[in-house]
């Protein structure tokens, strides 16, 4: 087969947030429809440079960066470890990231995962990071997808970390004691802007 660039734009997105569904994939690489991405994604699939497998119930087929993609795009050769506990939260970060490229206007490269902001840390501590950030009109966003409840004081400190880290932070939740915790943090830490996942839904 004859990679072409959109092949490449393919590998990288998924490689930068571990996995992705064919329709993330359709929308954040610009095809035409469903049927379009679907066959250069069963291409790229058949010449070895994606995976796709099944992991939950009712979840769709389940695309990764296999070894052969990854030494195409130049990336870590090690293989992603997919948890299934963390599937449907990682599912809606990028359902998160379409609505808000579409809804700001922003391109991929002008976005960081949070894989890419750890693999920047290097070795060492690990640090809280978004889920993933973007600039746009001189100002850094961070979003955080939050869809079950944490202890008061570790969400008050990502919310804090994000305060002095980012000109904005938007919080995409449908647990309504999230949702209550994080109006209640806005009151003190004033770039704090939440949105229900529900709304993010019903727009794709």
């Amino acid at each position: 087969m004859v990679i072409v660039e959109r092949d490449m734009e393919i590998l990288k997105l998924v490689y930068r947030f571990k996995f992705c569904l064919g329709r993330h994939i359709s929308s954040l690489c610009n095809f035409s429809g469903a049927r379009a991405s679907d066959r250069r994604l069963r291409v790229l699939t058949d010449a070895g440079y994606l995976a796709r497998k099944k992991y939950l119930y009712g979840l769709p087929y389940i695309y990764t960066v296999t070894h052969k993609g990854r030494i195409l795009i130049s990336a870590n050769k090690r293989e992603n470890k997919i948890r299934l506990e963390q599937i449907n939260h990682d599912v809606r970060v990028l359902d998160a990231l379409i609505y808000f490229k579409a809804s700001y206007g922003f391109s991929l490269d002008d976005m960081e995962s949070e894989r890419e902001l750890h693999i920047k840390d290097g070795f060492g501590t690990r640090k809280h990071h978004p889920d993933f950030v973007f600039n746009y009109q001189d100002k850094k966003y961070a979003v955080e997808v939050e869809l079950t409840l944490k202890a008061k004081m570790n969400l008050e400190k990502n919310v804090r970390d994000n305060y002095l880290n980012y000109d904005n932070q938007i919080w995409v939740t449908d647990d309504n004691k999230v949702f209550v915790l994080l109006q209640n943090f806005a009151n003190e830490y004033s770039n704090v802007e939440i949105i229900r996942l529900g709304d993010i839904l019903c727009q794709e």
